[in-house]
């Protein structure tokens, strides 16, 4: 018995320990960082800076050394010596959807059926997931949480890491559609010789004909003044007045083109491709289009046997350098999300200047979701989403949060590694 009560007490410790920080008040008083570098997310840097904000929006960005501003009614944080960002913005995510991927029951991203508009993915976010406070303490601020599967996923949404249910979470709601365009080509694998090959996809003009006839008879729906309710066809009506965005997936340069033009001849507004390195072979094409593109992860092999085998480490800068908006976002596994500010430090090793490197994971973001009048840089009237870094935040060893806002909140950052970390540091003596 004595031995069934200690299993108990100890599975029961476990679990406490282990959930997720209690979310945050919101913002009681102003509140202002001092003597701190600030990067401001459009290639500005203030070397001594005053960032200061109130009921979760900026009130005052400026240079200490330039500006004498009364602080008396703020509580005042002097942050002399780190570094300010604002928080970075991880697009085209599972987060909140999935939590173990091998237990069918815990992932909500995928539904069935071919043409889903109508799906929106911020009910069924989950803000008690376990990856949420390990993106927080990288700086990950805010999230894209998107459905997949089919051709038509359904609706995404921009989410803040922090709140206690989705409706406190939610930043901004059905930002847009996300459309999987078909695939010219189809890779198989081959078990007797383990390799890939590719055959034509027969159903390749069946399935481009399905996508012309539902958004023919979408745009003819929204034009009707007197009509029955559709969800399908009422999900994308943003799409032709600029209110959302279609993201496309595509994977070969054929497929960007292509799909594209198919967006253009729909009526289509606003646009952007999210694809990988093929997207390099059409950059003229996306430059004079302005197509705004989101790469995966730069931590990746390259696609192709006879491509550089640092290409994905340089694609952000070659897509740069070709006039293209690039953003960055993460492939594979969800963990991976927590190393967006990494994977923009690499881009920033292979090309791309440091504030350049940034861009890709704030402002340049936040354009290609269309939420820039809000976040994904530091200006005045723009929500308080940021945090502060002891060193480079894109940086593995100097990536070290003091402080974390969200829309002026203060949010706890420590997240399960961290305190598993610090638990056993004391407990042998090992200093961090």
């Amino acid at each position: 018995m004595k031995k069934l009560v200690y299993i108990l007490l100890f599975v029961l410790g476990t679990v406490a320990y282990a959930q997720p920080p209690i979310p945050a008040k919101p913002q009681a008083k102003p509140v202002a960082l001092t003597g701190g570098v600030a990067h401001i997310g459009n290639g500005q840097v203030i070397q001594n800076s005053i960032i200061a904000f109130d009921k979760g929006k900026l009130t005052i960005v400026a240079d200490a050394a330039t500006v004498k501003v009364d602080l008396s009614k703020h509580e005042v944080i002097d942050i002399t010596g780190k570094h300010v960002y604002p928080g970075f913005i991880l697009p085209n995510s599972p987060v909140g959807l999935q939590e173990v991927s091998a237990i069918r029951a815990m992932n909500d991203y995928n539904e069935r059926g071919e043409l889903n508009p109508n799906i929106r993915s911020l009910i069924s976010y989950n803000t008690d997931s376990e990856y949420i406070p390990t993106f927080r303490f990288n700086g990950v601020l805010l999230a894209e949480t998107t459905p997949t599967g089919g051709m038509i996923s359904g609706s995404s949404s921009l989410m803040e890491m922090e709140g206690w249910n989705w409706e406190d979470a939610v930043h901004t709601a059905d930002i847009g559609i996300h459309l999987n365009w078909p695939a010219l080509r189809r890779r198989q694998f081959d078990f007797t010789t383990f390799t890939f090959g590719e055959s034509p996809n027969p159903n390749y003009d069946k399935e481009v004909g399905e996508l012309e006839l539902f958004f023919s008879e979408a745009a003819a729906y929204g034009k009707q003044t007197s009509k029955e309710t559709n969800l399908k066809l009422q999900a994308v009506q943003g799409l032709f007045d600029g209110t959302k965005v279609l993201f496309i997936h595509a994977n070969t340069s054929k497929e960007i083109v292509e799909s594209i033009r198919f967006a253009q001849r729909s009526g289509i507004q606003k646009i952007t491709m999210i694809a990988g390195a093929n997207a390099l072979w059409v950059s003229d094409f996306l430059k004079e289009n302005k197509i705004p593109v989101i790469l995966p992860a730069t931590h990746n092999l390259p696609d192709r046997n006879d491509d550089d085998v640092d290409l994905p480490y340089k694609l952000p800068h070659l897509l740069t350098q070709a006039g293209v908006m690039v953003s960055l976002s993460n492939d594979g596994s969800l963990h991976g999300g927590r190393n967006l500010g990494f994977y923009a430090g690499t881009a920033a090793a292979y090309g791309m200047s440091k504030e350049d490197a940034l861009k890709t994971i704030t402002s340049n973001t936040a354009k290609a979701l269309g939420v820039e009048k809000r976040v994904g840089t530091l200006e005045v009237g723009k929500d308080a989403t940021l945090f502060v870094s002891k060193g480079d935040a894109l940086d593995y060893r100097t990536n070290v949060l003091s402080h974390g806002f969200i829309s002026g909140k203060l949010i706890e950052l420590p997240g399960i590694q961290e305190e598993l970390y610090d638990r056993y540091s004391n407990k042998y003596g090992h200093k961090r």
